[in-house]
């Protein structure tokens, strides 16, 4: 999908579930943050397509994603806790692609990928 393709069912989702009675770009990340803590179905496996200066995992490792992270959420970036070496920490959803997702988790997630790309 090309930048300048429209989804109407994703537009619509988007202005009447996730962004809904927002005021400010604060309360449209935390409506985000809900839907997707609302909608992924965790955990999942997924793998890093990108390298990213603020996370450590690199191109093609995966990991499996356990929950939304505390991190604080933004319009332009979503955090999520994957299991790590041991460890969990917070990496950007951006970075990750699920595989195989249940229905909702793909949807959500391809909703956020397109929210990004508008």
């Amino acid at each position: 999908m090309t930048r300048s393709d429209r989804d109407e069912e994703r537009e619509e989702r988007i202005k009447t579930r996730i962004t809904v009675d927002t005021y400010s770009p604060e309360e449209a990340a935390m409506g985000w943050y809900a839907y997707l803590g609302d909608f992924l179905d965790f955990p999942f496996e997924a793998r890093c397509v990108e390298q990213r200066e603020e996370s450590p995992l690199k191109e093609g490792e995966t990991v499996r994603v356990v929950g939304m992270s505390s991190t604080e959420p933004t319009l332009s970036q979503m955090f999520v806790t994957v299991e790590w070496m041991n460890r969990e920490l917070g990496v950007p959803l951006g970075q990750l692609e699920p595989i195989e997702p249940s229905a909702d988790t793909e949807q959500a997630i391809e909703d956020w990928y397109y929210w990004l790309e508008r």
